[in-house]
């Protein structure tokens, strides 16, 4: 079997062209949790962090981006791996290790993939703070905040 890599890639995506800055949460299909999340996902056999990242974001959002654009957070999250998603890992498999990026973009049509995410939202600090359900995710966007000086 085919096991996924208890390694991933976390893309909180922004725009920073209107005040105040504006943050992208995908929504989750109800059946894998219907939970407000950014941009994430396992890497493939061979492939690095930042490639990952692209495809991520490209196939989350359609949202095309080069390798360049990524903004590294010196950011890696270690956590357990949901009860929900540990029977696609190896059997002793527990923790998964995410490296965070950071994209910024124009505000825009999202054309998000149906059978991962529901729906999408641009939204400012708080509510994407408030939203947030992963306290990874929370963590990455706190990190961006930092990074670009807005702190809080």
């Amino acid at each position: 079997m085919n096991y996924k890599q208890p390694r991933s890639i976390q893309v909180i995506i922004f725009s920073a062209n209107e005040e105040p800055t504006r943050y992208l949460l995908l929504k989750r299909v109800d059946d894998q949790g219907g939970f407000w999340q950014s941009v994430t996902g396992s890497l493939e056999i061979n492939e690095t962090h930042q490639r990952a990242a692209v495809r991520e974001v490209y196939e989350e959002t359609g949202i095309a981006c080069v390798e360049s654009e990524l903004i590294d957070l010196e950011l890696t999250n270690v956590f357990e791996i949901a009860r929900l998603w540990r029977p696609k890992y190896a059997p002793d498999v527990t923790h998964n290790e995410e490296i965070c990026f950071a994209l910024e973009t124009r505000i825009g049509e999202v054309k998000i993939d149906l059978r991962e995410h529901q729906e999408f939202v641009w939204v400012e600090y708080d509510e994407a703070m408030a939203r947030l359900y992963w306290e990874s995710n929370k963590k990455a966007l706190a990190k961006l905040q930092e990074i670009r000086g807005h702190h809080r």
